[in-house]
């Protein structure tokens, strides 16, 4: 396993957002001879509270952009000439991508061509990398038995799995066609602090704190591989140093939960830590009808990044969960901030 030279400038797509966010605040710090530069569109899901802890170093800055727009991209790269690309940035709820399907088109697919475009005109010489970050979601759905390897078809079932894959489809392509020098990366759910409370562990905490209803999709079976959002972070920059070139990495935790397990799981350790009854919080879950095309169960199969880059998930679904949990209660303030929408004024202000 060779590594790659470090660059001395990368650019991150999507970093006020969770898993961008989580990763430079990682990396930020640990590489101060790397000038770290931020584009983010500044969408709902992107909080200004996220990157508080490394808005003043000085090789971090944020740049206010959209990726769907074409120019706009063209005249970050120009400026900020980054060496490395990695690419987080993207609509990624399925239920609002049921809703909305021409909002995961745009970011998606037209803004991860945008960047790839800008990429094969501007670079040239060695030491570019671009790194795709998508989602197990592209594979479909597993019955009760297997997992996803990086041979697995494609069979998105959602408008937002469908435009990841679009996506995923034109990394691929500019590698064969251009030579581009990209890695894609395909990982399972991710959970852990700062993820914005549409998604299903963030809501289940809060709404719980909040004593309001803890809805379930249909008997909350569905299966759900998960990881630690710090763990992917570290599976992404060992990706980064030292991936194959136009080479697929599934990046999973080995923690399958049914959804309803995860939610009773939750249930439990907030009555724990705020000394309620654990049945009166169980109490407030909700069956609600299921969404249109709910995949079945997820789950990877990490060989491959086990074998040649010798990443590794560290942190236990249970273990990782009372992280959350204690984040969430740790910080109330940003909690109230996003549940009031109050961080959007600084969204608007640029103030990020």
């Amino acid at each position: 396993m060779s590594e790659r030279i470090l660059p001395k400038r990368i650019l991150v797509t999507g970093g006020a957002g969770f898993i961008g966010a989580n990763f430079l605040l990682r990396a930020v710090p640990a590489h101060q001879e790397i000038a770290f530069v931020n584009l983010d569109k500044g969408t709902y899901a992107a909080n200004p509270d996220n990157l508080t802890a490394i808005s003043g170093l000085p090789n971090y800055r944020f740049v206010r952009a959209d990726l769907a727009e074409r120019l706009e991209v063209e005249a970050v790269l120009a400026e900020y000439a980054p060496d490395w690309i990695i690419h987080f940035a993207a609509e990624s709820h399925v239920d609002r991508s049921i809703v909305r399907p021409d909002d995961f088109i745009r970011t998606n697919v037209l803004g991860t061509f945008h960047l790839l475009e800008a990429c094969r005109a501007g670079w040239s010489g060695d030491n570019h990398l671009f790194v795709h970050v998508s989602t197990d979601e592209v594979y479909g759905s597993l019955g009760e038995e297997g997992a996803f390897t990086e041979q697995t078809p494609y069979d998105p079932s959602s408008p937002y799995s469908a435009s990841k894959a679009s996506s995923d489809l034109f990394v691929q392509a500019y590698h064969r066609t251009y030579g581009l020098p990209a890695v894609t990366t395909n990982c399972s759910n991710n959970y852990g602090p700062r993820q914005f409370p549409e998604k299903l562990i963030p809501l289940m905490i809060l709404n719980a704190l909040e004593g309001k209803p803890l809805p379930v999709y249909g008997a909350g079976r569905n299966v759900r591989d998960w990881i630690y959002v710090e763990d992917h972070c570290a599976a992404i920059w060992q990706v980064a140093r030292c991936g194959r070139l136009g080479e697929r990495y599934n990046i999973g935790g080995n923690c399958e939960r049914a959804n309803l397990d995860v939610v009773r799981a939750i249930c439990r350790l907030v009555a724990q830590a705020t000394g309620r009854a654990e049945a009166e919080i169980a109490g407030l879950i909700t069956f609600v009808a299921d969404r249109a095309g709910h995949d079945f169960r997820y789950a990877m199969d990490n060989t491959k990044i086990r074998r040649e880059l010798g990443w590794e998930p560290t942190v236990d679904f249970d273990e990782g969960l009372a992280r959350t949990v204690a984040w969430y209660l740790d910080n109330p303030e940003w909690v109230r901030r996003v549940r009031t929408g109050e961080y959007r004024l600084a969204l608007e202000g640029h103030a990020i």
